[in-house]
C-alpha cells in the first residue's frame, strides 16, 4: 500500500492531493449528515433553525465535493493509464535489447494490456478509499460523542475486523499472483496461434495437441486460480459483514445488560452502524483492488523496466566528435558479449573480438549457423552492450553516455525485418520524390506508391518486404549499413543486383557496409571477409585490390 501510494504521488502529486482532500470533505459531510439527522431525531428539534441550516449546508457540500472528487478520479484514471503506457513504452525503448529479448514479447504485451489496467484501477481507488475512511472516522468521532465507553470497543473491533479480512485477502492475493503468472503463458500460446497458424492448420494432431496439452491446460489453470482468488475475496468480504453484524448485536443485546445505556444512545449507535455497513464494505472491496494493483506493480518491476526512472532516449546525449555524417573508423578491442538460455543450462560467448574497420570498407561476415554473426552485428550497431572490452568511434570510446548517438550512425536490416506503414522519423516533403526514385531502383514501383510519407501497402512477399525495408535505409542515408542475410529471400536476378550494384553504389558513396551472407559466389565483391566460428574470429581475408586495409588491427591474410 505504501509503495503504491508513493508511486501514485510520483505520477500526479497535485491531482492526487486535491482528489484526496475533496474525498475527505465529502466523507466528513456524509458522516456529519447522519450525525445531524440522529441529533434532530433524538432532541425532537428538527424545526430548529440551526439544524435546518446545518442540514441544508451539508446537503449542498456533500454532492459538490463528491462530484469534484469523482471528476478528478475520472481525469486521474485516464491520465494514469495514458502516462503509464507512454512511460512503459519509453522505458522499453530505452531498455537494452538483450534484456528485452530475455523478457520476451508475450510478457511485455501482458504488461501493457493487463497490468497497466489493473494498476491504474488500483491507483484511482486510493482517493475513494480516503473518502470511505473519512466517513468511518467521522462516524466513530460521533459515536464517541454519544457514549465514550462504546467508542473504545468500536475502535478496537473495527480495525480488528479489517485486519482479519486482510489476512483472508492475502491468500487471495497469492492465487491472483499465480493467475497472473499463468496469464503470461496464455499470452505466449495466443502469440503462437497467430505466428504458427499455418503449421497448426496443416497438422491435425499438432493442432489438437496444442489445444489440449497447452492452451486448454493453461486456460484451466488460469481459470482455477482466478476462481480461487475471487472466492477468497468474496469470503473475506462476507467475513467482514458477519463481524459487523456480530458487533452490532453485541451493542444492542449484550451491552445494555452489562452497563447502563440509554435508549437514545443505543438508537444512535444502531443508526450509525447501519450507515457504516456501506463504507466498510467498500473499504474491504477497495483493499482487494489495491492488492491486485500491488501484484501488477511487482510484475511490472519484475520485468526489469524502471517505471520510476527517466527514459534514456529523451535525455540530451553527448555527441561523438568527428563524424560529420561521414563513415567513421570503428575499432573493437577485446569486446565480448555473453548470454545464457532460459533454462540456464546453455549459453553463448562472442569474443573476445579485436577488429578495426576503416571508413568506407565493405565487409562480409561469414560462418555457420549459430557462429555469432548476428550477435556480432548487434554489438557493432550498439544494440548489444559489451560485457568487456572497448569500442572506439573515430578514436573516441563509446560508453553509456554516448551509445545512443553512436547508434544513430547505423542503418540495420536484420533477418526479422519489420516495416512501418509510414516513413517515420523522416521529413515527408523531402522524401516523397527520393522514395519514388528508389522504388524504381528496387523494382517496387509497380507494387507500392508513397504519398505524404505513407506507403500504400506493406502486404508483400518476404523478398519484396526486405526491398521495401532497404528503401527506408536508403532514405536514412547513414554512414554505416548492416545487412543480415538480406539477400536470402531474393530471386537470383535481384540477388545479383544487390551484390554487384547496390553494395557497390553504397561503397562509392563512402558508406561502411557489413553484410552477413552465405553467398560465396559474390565474395569477390567484399573488401574484407571475416569468418566466425563459435563466437570467435577464425580468419580475416582482405581483397588484394585494397592493400591499404592491412593497416587495421587483427589477423589479416591477403588473398
Amino acid at each position: 500500500m505504501t509503495e503504491l501510494l508513493a508511486f501514485l504521488f510520483k505520477k500526479s502529486r497535485r491531482i492526487v492531493i486535491i482528489a484526496i482532500l475533496t474525498s475527505i470533505v465529502s466523507g466528513v459531510a456524509s458522516s456529519a449528515l447522519i450525525a445531524l439527522a440522529n441529533q434532530a431525531l433524538q432532541t425532537r428539534e428538527a424545526s430548529g433553525v440551526w439544524l435546518i441550516l446545518g442540514f441544508t449546508g451539508l446537503c449542498v457540500l456533500f454532492p459538490l465535493s463528491r462530484v469534484a472528487s469523482e471528476l478528478l478520479l475520472i481525469y486521474l484514471s485516464q491520465k494514469v493509464v495514458f502516462d503509464l503506457r507512454v512511460q512503459l513504452i519509453r522505458q522499453i525503448l530505452s531498455t537494452p535489447l538483450r534484456r528485452l529479448e530475455e523478457i520476451r514479447a508475450h510478457r511485455i504485451m501482458a504488461a501493457l494490456t493487463d497490468d497497466v489496467g489493473i494498476l491504474a484501477n488500483g491507483l484511482t481507488t486510493v482517493p475513494i478509499l480516503f473518502l470511505q475512511v473519512a466517513v468511518v472516522l467521522g462516524c466513530i468521532v460521533y459515536l464517541g460523542w454519544l457514549y465514550m465507553p462504546l467508542l473504545v470497543a468500536t475502535v478496537i473491533i473495527i480495525p480488528l475486523g479489517i485486519f482479519s479480512v486482510q489476512l483472508v485477502f492475502k491468500a487471495g492475493f497469492r492465487h491472483f499472483a499465480l493467475a497472473r503468472k499463468t496469464q503470461d503463458t496464455m499470452f505466449e500460446h495466443m502469440r503462437a496461434v497467430i505466428e504458427g497458424i499455418k503449421m497448426l492448420k496443416l497438422h491435425r494432431s499438432r493442432r489438437e495437441a496444442f489445444m489440449t496439452q497447452l492452451f486448454e491446460s493453461t486456460g484451466r489453470r488460469y481459470q482455477h486460480e482466478n476462481v480461487k482468488a475471487n472466492a477468497v475475496f468474496i469470503g473475506g468480504a462476507s467475513l467482514g459483514t458477519l463481524l459487523f453484524f456480530v458487533t452490532l448485536g453485541l451493542f444492542i443485546f449484550v451491552a445494555p445488560r452489562v452497563i447502563a445505556i440509554s435508549t437514545e444512545v443505543l438508537t444512535g449507535y444502531a443508526l450509525v452502524f447501519g450507515f457504516l455497513m456501506v463504507p466498510i464494505g467498500v473499504i474491504t472491496s477497495l483493499l482487494s483492488n489495491i492488492g491486485r494493483a500491488d501484484v501488477a506493480l511487482k510484475n511490472l518491476k519484475s520485468l526489469g523496466i524502471d517505471l520510476g526512472g527517466e527514459s534514456f532516449d529523451v535525455l540530451e546525449l553527448p555527441l561523438l566528435p568527428g563524424s560529420n555524417g561521414c563513415a567513421p573508423k570503428l575499432e573493437f578491442e577485446g569486446v565480448t558479449h555473453a548470454y545464457v538460455s532460459e533454462d540456464q543450462n546453455s549459453g553463448f560467448m562472442l569474443g573476445p573480438i579485436d577488429l578495426c574497420i576503416e571508413p568506407g570498407e565493405l565487409v562480409f561476415v561469414i560462418g555457420g549457423n549459430g557462429s555469432g554473426k548476428t550477435t556480432l552485428a548487434k554489438v557493432i550497431a550498439g544494440l548489444y552492450i559489451p560485457e568487456a572490452g572497448r569500442v572506439r568511434f573515430n578514436r573516441q570510446i563509446v560508453n553509456d553516455s554516448n551509445r545512443g548517438h553512436y547508434r544513430e550512425h547505423f542503418s540495420a536490416l536484420f533477418s526479422d525485418v519489420f516495416l512501418f506503414q509510414s516513413l517515420l522519423g523522416l521529413e515527408q516533403h523531402a522524401v516523397d520524390g527520393q522514395a519514388g526514385a528508389y522504388l524504381k531502383h528496387l523494382r517496387l514501383d509497380h507494387k507500392v506508391t508513397i504519398n505524404d510519407g505513407m506507403l500504400s501497402t506493406i502486404d508483400l512477399s518476404n523478398g519484396q518486404r526486405k526491398r521495401l525495408a532497404l528503401l527506408t535505409a536508403y532514405l536514412e542515408d547513414r554512414p554505416v549499413y548492416i545487412f543480415d542475410e538480406w539477400a536470402a529471400d531474393q530471386d537470383p536476378v535481384f540477388k545479383s543486383f544487390f551484390y554487384q550494384h547496390i553494395l557497390i553504389e553504397l561503397k562509392s558513396r563512402g558508406k561502411t557496409v557489413f553484410v552477413i551472407t552465405h553467398d560465396d559466389h559474390y565474395y569477390n565483391v567484399a573488401d574484407r571477409i571475416i569468418k566466425l566460428d563459435y563466437g570467435q574470429i577464425t580468419s580475416q581475408s582482405i581483397n588484394i585490390t585494397s592493400p591499404e586495409l592491412a593497416t587495421c588491427s587483427g589477423e589479416v591474410v591477403l588473398t
